[in-house]
Parts: C-alpha cells; sequence; structure tokens
C-alpha cells in the first residue's frame, strides 16, 4: 500500500514555482481553493515571461481557476528538498496569501473549494478540544517520543508537544492527560498550525512524510490526520493559516473576507471560523465599538426567525488605520 504524495506528477526543468493560498469566509467557513480533486493550490513555474513573482501566480491562478483576486500578499519561500527537475536541482516555492470572495468557478474550471479544517481536523477547536488530539494524536506523539533512544532528545519531544498541542506529560514515563478538563484554551496557541504540522511530519504521521509507514496510520486516517496533498502544498496552507490566525489579532484583515454588510453575529462567525476557538460575544462587541471598525448602515437583516439584527459596513479607511492602531482580538471564552 502507498499513500506517498511526495513525488506524484513528472519532473519539469525549472526551479521556481509559485504557489497561491486563497482563503474565503463562505457560510462561516473558513474555504481554501484548490485543484486537481483537492490534491493541489494553485500553482505553476516561474516564467520569463512572468515580469514579476506577483504576475506569475496572478496569471496561473486565473488560468487554473477564474478566481477574481483581491488581497494578495507573499507568504514564504522554501525548498522542497524531495522534489527535484530534470537536472537534479531541488525546487523552490515561492508562495502568496490571498484573502479574496468565494465564486461559482468550478463549473468553467477544475478549481474546487475546500473547508480548511478538511486538511487540519485537529485546528477547529470551536466545539472544545477536537478528540483526535485525546485519541490519537498525542499517544502517537508520546509513543513518537519515548523512541528516542537520547533523553535529551526525548525530553526535548516532550516538551514541543507539551507546547504545540496543549498537554501536560509528566518528566518519567509520561503519561498524557487525555480528559478536556486537562487542556485547557490558554496552553493552545492558535496560530501554531505550521509547529503541528511539522511535527506530525516529523513523527511520520501523515502521508506527506517521505518515511511514513501506513500501519501507523488508523483505518479512517484521513478524518484522523486530514486529507493529504502533492508535493509540500499541505505546509503551504499551513504557513497561510498561522500567519493569517497572526495578523487578524493585531490587523482587521477580517474585512477582506467579508461582503459589503453583514450582522455583528457574521462577522464573529468569520473570525471564529479562522481561529478556530470562540469568542465572547460582549468581549467582541466592545471591540468593534472601541476600535471603530464597523458603522451601522440603518437597515437590518430579513432574518426568517427571531428578531431582524442590524446591518453593518466597515470604514472604509480601516486599511489606512491598521497601520497605526493596535486592533486585538477580544479574550477566549
Amino acid at each position: 500500500m502507498s499513500l506517498s504524495y511526495s513525488h506524484a506528477h513528472q519532473q519539469g526543468s525549472g526551479t521556481t514555482e509559485v504557489v497561491a493560498v486563497l482563503i474565503a469566509i463562505t457560510d462561516h467557513k473558513a474555504r481554501v481553493l484548490t485543484v486537481d480533486q483537492g490534491k493541489l493550490l494553485p500553482n505553476g513555474p516561474l516564467m520569463p515571461l512572468h515580469r514579476s513573482l506577483q504576475a506569475g501566480v496572478r496569471q496561473w491562478v486565473e488560468e487554473q481557476t477564474q478566481q477574481p483576486l483581491g488581497y494578495l500578499e507573499q507568504l514564504y519561500t522554501f525548498v522542497d528538498t524531495n522534489r527535484r527537475n530534470v537536472d537534479g536541482h531541488a525546487l523552490v516555492y515561492v508562495s502568496y496569501l490571498g484573502l479574496v470572495q468565494e465564486t461559482q468557478t468550478e463549473l468553467q474550471s477544475k478549481a474546487v473549494w475546500r473547508d480548511w479544517y478538511d486538511y487540519f481536523p485537529w485546528e477547529n477547536h470551536l466545539q472544545g478540544v477536537p478528540q483526535i488530539i485525546t485519541s490519537f494524536i498525542v499517544p502517537a506523539l508520546v509513543a513518537w517520543a519515548d523512541s528516542a533512544e537520547d533523553k535529551r532528545i526525548r525530553q526535548r519531544r516532550y516538551q514541543r508537544i507539551e507546547l504545540c498541542w496543549g498537554v501536560e506529560l509528566t518528566d518519567d514515563k509520561p503519561k498524557q492527560k487525555l480528559a478536556n478538563s486537562a487542556y485547557h484554551y490558554g496552553e493552545w496557541v492558535a496560530e501554531h498550525v505550521l509547529l503541528r504540522y511539522e511535527m506530525l511530519y516529523e513523527a511520520e504521521l501523515i502521508p506527506e512524510a517521505s518515511n511514513y509507514q501506513p500501519s501507523k496510520l488508523p483505518e479512517n486516517w484521513s478524518k484522523m490526520i486530514g486529507m493529504p496533498m502533492y508535493y509540500d502544498h499541505r505546509r503551504v496552507i499551513a504557513t497561510a493559516i498561522s500567519r493569517l490566525r497572526a495578523k487578524i489579532e493585531y490587523r482587521p484583515l477580517i474585512f477582506g473576507l467579508m461582503p459589503d454588510v453583514f450582522t455583528l453575529s457574521e462577522l464573529q462567525q468569520s473570525v471564529e471560523a479562522l481561529s478556530g476557538t470562540a469568542l465572547h460575544k460582549q468581549n467582541f462587541r466592545r471591540l468593534l465599538d472601541s476600535q471603530n471598525l464597523v458603522l451601522p448602515t440603518g437597515e437590518s437583516s430579513s432574518a426568517q426567525r427571531g428578531r431582524p439584527a442590524k446591518l453593518y459596513r466597515f470604514c472604509h479607511d480601516i486599511e489606512l488605520q491598521s497601520l497605526l492602531m493596535d486592533s486585538k482580538l477580544p479574550k477566549r471564552k
């Protein structure tokens, strides 16, 4: 049985590829745009006709997805040591993060929007600590830590597990505390997405790992450790989520993902979808009031049930203001 996702396509002659992580909020869910049946991000080689890296990524996104682009920033550049071109050179990825409004382009292209928690199910803490962390991930990581022959390496691995996964381990023959009460949101750092993914990769618990063993994976592994992707594309998404979760704590980038008008509940649910954690309603609304982030439109939503909610829009000069203001997310519940 083979599920290797490191060498899935034929080698090319180029040495640099551009990769786009396009994120949208749809129905209060964080979504990412993919191609090749969800196994790849929009991507392509950098070519001489591209006058810039950003021009290259925009061309490939347009050709492969027809998705209009809005906010776009360079995310990260790294070498994929698992891939080589025809001349034996390692490939360099230049990745970009884009915030967009989801459009239905699937009929015209092979692009597919996917919930990003399909790829990272352990990152969704909206209903509390996911069972997969307590039942599979932490025990498997502890076994990986225990496998180290050097005591210092074992201790370092235990410490990394505690810091990344919000658990407490004893120093001697560690026994993870698997009850939900042993997990505290104060110990879960939402923006450590990439660190958690890298640990699973290092422990060879995901198919992208070059030396992973399928026997380590449970029968329903895709629900346990998420959908795999070719090459390092899931790592690129993890990098994007880490960046976005960190930035929304001090810059109101959420407004690049919202429609022109929205209710405060819709805004909060969208922020929660990105952070993966529930926010305190009163604190969230006090934040909006104190920072003058939104303005009422004077209209209300046509709610089918209950009382219609007021509609708001964001301040159009908010991006200029965000360069100077300290806009923090409220505390978690």
